[in-house]
């Protein structure tokens, strides 16, 4: 497992314009591998009904690159490298965050009925986590 921390940097991090298929009966997004997303997708999976003044994330992976929308509604995303942070706010379902591993990541100040639609490089494995921020430190200064 290739452990990433300490090497990637907020700068990797960045919101990817996905396409905007207009129709009079509505709009269509599609989100393919080699044309909006660098990475074979493995998982795809959502986060709704957040109560009003919850986190989620709080976590970085070692290996598991992670595309964030905000399917409906809104939300801002906190990226960490260690050393400087970024504020993301995701409000359009035709853009997408690219979070790559070794940034530790908050979900905070969702809206009303928001949900964020993940797309993940890699199936779920508890062992890809980090989830101590002081554990996410100690790995980037290692480094």
């Amino acid at each position: 497992m290739s452990d990433l921390h300490g090497i990637s940097t907020i700068s990797d991090c960045m919101v990817v314009q996905l396409p905007k298929i207009h129709h009079a009966n509505g709009n269509l997004t599609v989100v393919q591998h080699h044309e909006q997303v660098q990475f074979d997708i493995a998982r795809v999976y959502y986060v709704y009904d957040v109560p009003a003044g919850a986190d989620r994330g709080g976590h970085s992976h070692k290996e598991c690159y992670e595309l964030l929308v905000a399917a409906t509604g809104s939300f801002e995303v906190v990226v960490d490298d260690g050393f400087n942070k970024r504020r993301f706010s995701l409000n359009r379902p035709d853009q997408a965050l690219l979070i790559v591993p070794g940034i530790w990541r908050t979900l905070h100040n969702f809206s009303s009925a928001a949900v964020c639609l993940v797309i993940d490089s890699h199936r779920y494995d508890e062992n890809d986590y980090v989830r101590e921020y002081e554990q996410f430190m100690s790995m980037v200064k290692q480094k």
